[in-house]
């Protein structure tokens, strides 16, 4: 009986460790295999996600940039350019792109370095991002993929000293050398380069700030990269003899040498206008090279020779089509030769300088202009900013009987007149008025159905061109206003003027590198954990 008992009890108990056995397997079945439903929802949903953003990506690009000072934006019109390129642009950048952090290190140290050797002083650290170059060229790849243009712009890095060769696609199209920390742009066979130092350049003191005795930076980067994308595709580029020197010397007063480099690197070589410095007394103005001449602020005369080959080279055997830019110095009068030259496309430079009760900040001779011939200047970005000519001359038409249309494009307000006679001749009418700034002359010749033209343009102020001017477009209209005109009279495509932009010194939001922290937690991080879970769910699993 006893032995009995104990087996009916054994079998009972058998039986049930077999049926909890069976209950907790099933229960096991069930929640690993939600478990495993759960997760490859989320697998799921995270490539859905992926391949839709990816999608909407191409479509329209996401813009994120945290920075208080919009530093990784993309102007309006460099997106614009950018959606509306029918070449393809390749940028090579002959270095790796981790060198844009050492780029920016050593700008600090330099920095310091020079506080401490001249000043005596230890400076705080200043901030140089070239880290936000690369960034940049990203958006030129996504924003170039977005509009009806047929063109992308590709950037590529390579290390020249393990691959050499990545140079020879280009270098049989260029004429100069290229060599490691350049940048490349190629469309087609046209190719422009920029050197260290051009990059370098991105990254400048803020001029205005340093008037302040503050130190503050811009960055130029968006205006160079837009500026040579345009040049590599630009089918109309117009080439530019500009007269540097005469007989050796510089043409224009030493002080004025800031104003013609900006003017020809800030505002001609930047929008597809192929400069050509030359020496007007000694160097031939070429017909076959040269479409256009610039004349900047000659403090002598020239000689009847140097007279003689202008006219030959706007006339051009009658067939005309050769434009001139020209600028008087400030103060330059009794320039006899070039006077003439100026009557026979009926125009005069007085001998007076311009001022105005109300013209801006506490100099009357800066004075502020307004467009008298829209035609000539066509349309502005923002036609709400001033256009400021300092100390600019009166230019007067002339009548005569020349065969000439000239046409007052820019002029003072009604309420300027005279304010410095420059010579002892000079017996100027007190009387308050408009007054002609910029002038334009054109000569012209038909043949049959086709009219062919030469135009000169005279601008009366020789700080038209000033640096902060120019380069402080979203301030100024000097830079649009001007180009504008110079495209008009070449019959160039509309170029671009992309402002540069202010850094700021203390930024509250990541940085480039803490924008890679950021990706860090939002993306590796959450990998992570889920291999965690995906790890720790095999492992119940098989207990």
């Amino acid at each position: 009986m006893i032995s009995m008992k104990k087996t009916e009890n054994e079998d009972i108990k058998t039986g049930g460790s077999t049926e909890t056995k069976s209950s907790g397997a099933m229960k096991k079945v069930k929640y690993g295999s939600m478990s495993l439903i759960t997760i490859a929802i989320v697998i799921a949903i995270v490539i859905v996600v992926n391949i839709m953003a990816s999608l909407m990506e191409k479509r329209r690009p996401m813009k994120l940039d945290l920075t208080a000072d919009n530093r990784y934006d993309l102007s309006d019109e460099t997106i614009d350019v950018l959606k509306n390129l029918d070449e393809d642009v390749e940028i090579l950048i002959t270095m790796p792109r981790t060198d844009f952090d050492a780029m920016a290190e050593q700008a600090n140290y330099s920095y310091q370095l020079y506080f401490r050797m001249y000043y005596g002083i230890e400076p705080e650290p200043l901030d140089f991002p070239y880290e936000m170059i690369p960034i940049i060229l990203d958006k030129y790849e996504m924003y170039s993929k977005q509009g009806d243009g047929k063109g992308e712009v590709k950037v590529k890095y390579v290390n020249l000293s393990t691959d050499p060769d990545a140079i020879s696609k280009y270098t049989k199209y260029y004429n100069g050398e290229i060599t490691k920390n350049s940048m490349v742009f190629y469309s087609g066979e046209n190719v422009k380069v920029l050197t260290e130092s051009d990059i370098n350049n991105m990254i400048t003191a803020d001029a205005a700030a340093a008037q302040n005795q503050s130190v503050s930076l811009v960055f130029a980067g968006e205006s160079i990269i837009t500026s040579q994308i345009m040049n590599v595709t630009d089918s109309h580029i117009v080439k530019v003899a500009f007269a540097d020197k005469m007989n050796g010397s510089n043409i224009y007063r030493e002080d004025y040498s800031e104003v013609v480099s900006t003017l020809k690197d800030e505002l001609l070589a930047k929008n597809g206008y192929d400069c050509t410095e030359i020496d007007i007394a000694k160097d031939e103005l070429d017909t076959e090279l040269y479409d256009m001449v610039v004349i900047p602020m000659p403090q002598n005369d020239f000689s009847d020779a140097v007279i003689d080959s202008l006219g030959d080279f706007m006339y051009n055997s009658e067939n005309y089509g050769k434009n001139m830019l020209y600028i008087p110095d400030l103060a330059a009068t009794n320039l006899t030769n070039i006077d003439e030259f100026l009557a026979d496309w009926s125009i005069q430079v007085e001998p007076w300088i311009l001022g105005d009760p109300q013209a801006m900040g506490s100099n009357p001779t800066s004075i502020v202009l307004s467009i008298a011939d829209e035609e000539s200047v066509g349309a502005i970005p923002n036609d709400s900013l001033p256009i400021v000519a300092p100390y600019s001359r009166e230019i007067s038409i002339l009548s005569k009987n020349n065969q000439c249309v000239t046409t007052a494009v820019l002029k003072s307000s009604s309420m300027s007149a005279p304010y410095s006679a420059l010579s002892d001749d000079a017996a100027p009418s007190t009387d308050m008025g408009e007054r002609n700034v910029v002038v334009k002359s054109t000569k012209e010749h038909g043949v049959q159905f086709d009219v062919f033209r030469s135009n000169l343009l005279v601008v009366g102020s020789s700080m038209f061109t000033d640096k902060e001017l120019i380069v402080q477009s979203s301030t100024y209209n000097n830079a649009n206003v001007l180009l504008n005109i110079l495209n008009t009279m070449t019959g160039k495509e509309t170029g671009v003027v992309i402002p540069e932009k202010a850094l700021q010194h203390a930024v509250i939001a990541p940085t480039a590198k803490q924008s890679n922290g950021i990706v860090t937690i939002l993306v590796v991080i959450p990998v992570i954990v889920a291999l965690i879970g995906i790890v720790v769910l095999i492992r119940r699993k098989n207990r």
